[in-house]
């Protein structure tokens, strides 16, 4: 079986749907955000304090580089889609999943998730998270080969969707 790469704005499940498409294919999951935090050796929000997220994305592009054609499951952070030469990279790339989120299902989540703090949401209301996602949304969207909703369903109808449908 191919790698499949999951995209998807922040709390949108692309971990757990992760771990969940590696147990069941077989192959090897790989989360962005955990890898970043190894090769860096601090945590993402003391990465962007010290650097800025400019530094944090170019990161993010020579680790999607360094998987563009692996067999892999592949869960990336939130704004992997935010530069252009991330959407060309993913069009190479296939199947990429979108894990479609409402707002009113991952804003709850986010404000649960203490495992890692996401310091472009950690002081944004929730209306300004909304708008972070809402002008990601195109990015998303152009960068998918397979979109999946994932609102009222659980982790494991997710997975199934995708399996079926690549």
């Amino acid at each position: 079986m191919k790698g499949i790469i999951l995209i998807g704005f922040m709390g949108a499940g692309k971990t757990t749907v992760g771990k969940l498409l590696s147990k069941e294919t077989g192959l090897e999951q790989v989360d962005f955000d955990e890898e970043i935090v190894k090769e860096i050796g601090m945590t993402i929000q003391d990465y962007f304090a010290l650097h800025g997220e400019e530094a944090f994305r170019e990161r993010e592009t020579e680790l999607l580089g360094r998987y563009l054609n692996h067999n892999k499951i592949v869960s990336t952070g939130g704004g992997i889609v935010l530069r252009l030469e991330n959407r060309e990279l993913l069009k190479q790339m296939a199947p990429v999943v979108y894990l479609k989120t409402k707002p009113e299902v991952f804003i709850p989540r986010l404000k649960q998730d203490q495992s890692m703090v996401r310091p472009l949401v950690v002081s944004k209301t929730a209306e300004e998270i909304k708008a972070i996602f809402n002008s990601r949304i195109p990015f998303y969207e152009e960068s998918a080969s397979l979109i999946v909703e994932t609102d009222n369903r659980t982790p494991e109808e997710v997975v199934e969707e995708i399996l079926e449908s690549i």
